[in-house]
């Protein structure tokens, strides 16, 4: 097989949590797969809005799936777009107003903390490196964008407990603290088949790397699934091949491993 798509997850993938940084080996990788002709896609939970941490491979990147799999686009052309019926966005928001907590309302273009908590800024901001939410905005300055995903902070227990009230949703958990709630449906591995339907490209020429609950499906999808060293044991199990953490070279190790890297 040849690869002609590598589908990247950013969290723990991309980026390290430890140095919020893209390694050097890594855009060193991605750059030599491109030179390839392969296509380059970012596939993260992120919504458009909060995708501030790829600066120095955006210019390598072809297309995006966004929201894990709810809104997929390549430049102006937009593949996917499922939002979560407003009914079930309702539901929760009533929910976070009851049980006191945060929610995190993702717009196509934009996102909201509803029912700010510290543990926000705790994780978010500080773990994560997205400074860039306007905790000043409200859901009411959402009015007329389709809501693609909601962030709720609380804990699976909690979740266990929301989730049968919102029936056209599924959760995407890959941090304790928090999840990611989409409609049915959407999610990274639908997106990826999609995405190469529609280039014209057969998913077993796909490689697909990730570390999360929430890249599961892409893992299973596509026809390479690349666990990172750093991904929990659910996902290595689900993965066709695992390498070492983003901190040591991972993305660089498995696309040397799988010939997908241009001989200098």
């Amino acid at each position: 097989m040849a690869i002609k798509a590598a589908f990247f997850d950013i969290d723990g993938t991309l980026v390290s949590f430890k140095t919020h940084k893209i390694p050097q080996s890594t855009i060193n990788a991605i750059t030599r797969a491109k030179r390839k002709d392969i296509k380059i896609f970012i596939a993260t939970g992120r919504p458009v809005a909060i995708i501030n941490n790829i600066a120095d491979i955006k210019h390598l990147v072809d297309g995006y799936i966004t929201f894990n799999g709810a809104y997929c686009f390549m430049g102006n052309q937009d593949f996917v777009l499922s939002p979560i019926p407003n009914a079930d966005v309702q539901t929760m928001i009533a929910d976070a107003e009851r049980r006191d907590y945060c929610v995190l309302v993702c717009g196509k273009q934009e996102v909201v903390i509803h029912n700010y908590k510290k543990v926000f800024t705790d994780i978010f901001v500080h773990d994560l490196g997205v400074n860039n939410v306007d905790e000043s905005r409200t859901i009411a300055d959402l009015q007329g964008q389709p809501i693609l995903q909601l962030t709720p902070f609380f804990t699976q227990a909690d979740e266990d407990i929301i989730i049968p009230d919102m029936p056209h949703c599924v959760s995407a958990r890959w941090h304790p603290a928090f999840t990611d709630i989409t409609v049915k449906g959407a999610n990274k591995g639908n997106a990826l088949t999609t995405v190469a339907a529609q280039l014209g490209i057969d998913i077993a020429d796909c490689i697909a790397f990730g570390d999360g609950g929430n890249d599961l499906s892409i893992l299973k999808a596509a026809g390479i699934g690349v666990a990172m060293g750093n991904a929990n044991n659910e996902v290595k199990a689900a993965a066709d091949y695992v390498t070492t953490s983003v901190d040591e070279d991972g993305i660089w190790k498995a696309m040397q491993h799988f010939g997908a890297l241009e001989e200098e």
